[in-house]
């Protein structure tokens, strides 16, 4: 299927994620709205690529679409505030289970042997 030319276009640059939106038209002249997340990778060669997700929204939806994204927006606000805490975007954040660690490491005694499994960060990339 060929994508038909765009009418009007915006681009949100986020870190590593693009997201373009995209009017175009159809065949019959209406428009709809395409949503592309472009986010690049890089390879151990040094060269890298980009994997895209993209979504058509149609007109017919765009009333229920718009509310069911701002009551999930509005709900995100509300439960964990608009900061964002992580650790590409804090040097100093420590994930619960590192504090619980050091309050353990403390409140440990003489008897107990610590334990020399380590644990890694599993990144899992959108599938």
């Amino acid at each position: 299927m060929m994508e038909k030319e765009e009418i009007f276009s915006k681009v949100l640059r986020a870190g590593r994620r693009t997201y373009f939106f995209d009017v175009r038209s159809t065949k019959a002249g209406d428009y709809y709205l395409t949503i592309t997340e472009s986010k690049k990778f890089t390879n151990d060669d040094g060269s890298f690529h980009y994997k895209k997700h993209k979504i058509y929204l149609y007109k017919e939806d765009f009333s229920e679409f718009s509310t069911i994204l701002n009551e999930m927006t509005d709900y995100i606000i509300n439960e964990k505030g608009d900061e964002v805490i992580s650790e590409r975007h804090q040097k100093d954040f420590k994930k619960d289970y590192e504090s619980q660690a050091t309050d353990k490491k403390v409140a440990t005694t003489e008897t107990e042997t610590p334990s020399t499994e380590k644990f890694t960060d599993v990144n899992f990339d959108d599938i």
